[in-house]
C-alpha cells in the first residue's frame, strides 16, 4: 500500500526534517537560483537547496552547454540526497543582439563623438570609432533619431545615418564600453524573432535532460510560444513553457503570450532597458495581475537581491522590493548573478527566503468571489473556487490535494491564500513543475488502486505524522472519483483531525 510505503520514507530522519522544516518555517513563495561557478561546489549546492531553493536556473548564454548539462546532473543527485523536490530551468539565450569585441577590451567612449556600429562579419576588433554587431539585419531596424542602447542602458547612442551595413551614431554620454555587451532599441521594434537556430540546439540538449520548464528570451508574441513548443514536443520534451517578459513588443502582446505560455517571467533586464525605469514598477504589477487572472504562474526576476554580489546583506531598496513583489502576487521570485557569481550565495537565498516569509505575513487574502470568473469550463476550476472560498470563511488549515499533473493545485494556487496547500502526485515531473506554485507543497504519494476515502486517510495520515497537521484541524480534501485521472478532480470534503489522527467529516462547524 501507498501509505506503509510512504509511512517507510518518513523513518528517514532527513526526509522527515525536510518535511517538517521545509513546510513550516519556508516561505509559501518559490525561490530560483541561477546556477554558476559560485554554486558549484557540493557543499554550497546543498547548502542553498536547504537554504530553499525550489527551482535552479540554468543560464545557456554562458559557458559551454556542458558544464549546464554537469549541473543539472549535480542537482538531481543532490535532490535525491535531501529528500526534495527541486525543478530545473533550462533558459535560452534567445536573438540578444552584441556588440562584437575591442582589440584592447574595452573603450572609453566620448559624449558628442561618433561612434559606428558595422553589421558585417568579419570586422576587424572595434575601438573607439567603431565595432561590429552581431545583427546583420540591424541596419534595416533603425532611422536616424532612434536611440540605442547598450550594457543596460549605461551605453546611450544616437542614430544620425544608416550607410548601408554601417550605423553611424552619436555619443550621448561618457562611458566604457567592453567586448559583447547587450544592445537594446528604446521603445522596441526590432524584428528578429524570438527562436534562433542556437535555441533550438539548445532545445535538444534540454530534451535529453528533462528539464521542467524552458524559458523562451525575447518573446514577442504567441507564436513565439507556439514555436518553442513544436520545437520541443518534437524532441519529446513535456517542459513547461516560461515566456520572458523582456521587448516593448511583448506588452502590446501580453495577453496573447500570458494564454500561449505555462509560465511567465518579469524580466526586468532588458525590458526595463527598452521602455524605461520609470515604466518598469507599474508594468511589473500588470504582468503579476494579468498573468494570475488568466491562472498562470509568474516569476519576478533581475538584481533583486543585486548588491549581495558583493555584500552579505541586502539593502533596504532591495528588501523592499521583493517584498513588494510577493504582495503584489508573483509565485517566484529569481536571483541570478547573486547566486550565479556572487560572494554570498547562501546568504543571498537566505535572505530571499526571510524576505518573502516576512512580506507573506502583510499579504491580505480576500479574495473577492463577487468578482471570480464566472461561467468555469471545468470542474476542477470550480473545486478550487469552492475550496478557497471554504478557506477563507471556515477556519482551514489546510489543503490536502490529489493531483495527477499539477493542474488543481496551479487553479487552487491562483487564489492566493496564506493556506498551504498539500498536492499529492506520484509523478515526479508533475511534482517538480508544481515547485514554481506560490503556496503549493507537493509530495509523492501513490494512489493507484486507492478509492477517494482511502486516499484521504493516508495523505492525511502521513502529514499528521510528519507534524504539519494535529489533532482538531480541518482540512479541505479534493480528488477525483477515479483516482489517477488527468483533469478528474470533481469532489470537495471538509474534514476534521481527531484526536487519534485519523480524518473524519464535519458535522458542525
Amino acid at each position: 500500500m501507498a501509505v506503509v510505503a510512504l509511512r517507510h520514507l518518513l523513518d528517514n530522519d532527513v526526509i522527515r526534517a525536510f518535511m517538517t522544516a521545509s513546510h513550516a518555517q519556508r516561505p509559501h513563495t518559490r525561490i530560483v537560483a541561477t546556477l554558476g561557478p559560485a554554486t558549484d561546489p557540493p557543499e554550497v549546492l546543498e547548502a542553498i537547496l536547504r537554504a530553499g531553493v525550489d527551482v535552479v536556473r540554468l543560464n545557456f548564454s554562458h559557458g559551454d552547454p556542458s558544464a549546464q548539462v554537469a549541473r543539472g546532473e549535480a542537482v538531481r543527485a543532490m535532490a535525491a540526497k535531501l529528500g526534495r523536490e527541486v525543478g530545473i530551468l533550462a533558459d535560452l539565450p534567445g536573438p540578444k543582439i552584441r556588440v562584437e569585441t575591442f582589440a584592447d577590451g574595452k573603450v572609453q567612449l566620448k559624449a558628442g563623438n561618433r561612434f559606428d556600429l558595422v553589421a558585417r562579419l568579419g570586422v576587424p576588433p572595434g575601438d573607439a570609432t567603431q565595432v561590429g554587431v552581431s545583427y546583420l539585419e540591424l541596419p534595416g531596424d533603425v532611422v536616424a533619431g532612434d536611440v540605442l542602447l547598450l550594457d543596460d542602458g549605461i551605453v546611450q547612442l544616437q542614430v544620425t545615418a544608416v550607410e548601408g551595413e554601417r550605423i553611424v551614431t552619436t555619443i550621448l554620454n561618457d562611458c566604457v564600453l567592453s567586448n559583447r555587451k547587450g544592445l537594446n532599441k528604446q521603445g522596441g521594434g526590432l524584428s528578429l524573432g524570438a527562436i534562433t537556430e542556437k535555441d533550438r540546439e539548445l532545445i535538444v540538449i534540454a530534451a535529453g535532460m528533462q528539464v521542467d520548464f524552458i524559458a523562451v528570451s525575447f518573446c514577442r508574441n504567441a507564436e513565439d510560444m507556439h514555436e518553442a513548443r513544436r520545437v520541443a514536443r518534437a524532441h519529446g520534451c513535456n517542459a513547461a513553457l516560461v515566456a520572458k517578459i523582456e521587448r516593448a513588443e511583448a506588452i502590446e502582446n501580453l495577453t496573447e503570450i500570458v494564454d500561449a505560455s505555462d509560465v511567465v517571467m518579469v524580466a526586468r533586464g532588458d525590458l526595463g532597458v527598452e521602455i524605461g525605469d520609470a515604466e518598469l514598477p507599474g508594468l511589473q504589477k500588470k504582468i503579476i495581475r494579468e498573468s494570475v487572472a488568466r491562472e498562470k504562474v509568474v516569476i519576478t526576476a533581475t538584481q533583486m537581491l543585486q548588491s549581495m554580489v558583493d555584500s552579505p546583506i541586502p539593502t533596504r531598496a532591495e528588501v523592499l522590493d521583493v517584498a513588494n513583489a510577493v504582495i503584489d502576487g508573483t509565485d517566484a521570485v529569481m536571483l541570478s548573478q547573486e547566486s550565479a557569481a556572487g560572494s554570498w550565495p547562501v546568504r543571498a537565498v537566505e535572505a530571499m527566503a526571510r524576505i518573502c516569509m516576512g512580506a507573506e505575513k502583510q499579504f491580505e487574502a480576500d479574495t473577492d468571489f463577487e468578482q471570480a470568473k464566472r461561467g468555469l469550463a471545468r470542474a476542477d476550476q470550480a473545486i478550487a473556487m469552492a475550496t478557497m472560498f471554504l478557506c477563507e470563511h471556515v477556519g482551514v488549515r489546510a489543503v490536502v490535494a490529489m493531483t495527477e499533473s499539477g493542474g488543481t493545485a496551479r487553479y487552487l494556487s491562483r487564489f492566493r491564500s496564506a493556506v498551504p496547500i498539500y498536492a499529492f502526485s506520484h509523478h515526479a515531473g508533475a511534482r517538480r513543475k508544481m515547485a514554481l506554485m506560490r503556496d503549493v507543497f507537493a509530495m509523492d504519494y501513490d494512489s493507484r488502486g486507492q478509492t477517494p476515502r482511502e486516499a484521504a486517510r493516508g495523505s492525511i495520515r502521513l502529514l499528521v505524522e510528519a507534524g504539519l497537521l494535529n489533532p482538531g484541524d480541518r482540512v479541505v480534501f479534493t480528488s477525483g472519483e477515479h483516482m489517477e485521472t488527468k483533469g478528474a478532480t470533481n469532489t470537495l470534503r471538509l474534514l476534521e483531525i481527531g484526536s487519534d489522527g485519523r480524518a473524519t467529516g464535519l458535522g458542525e462547524l
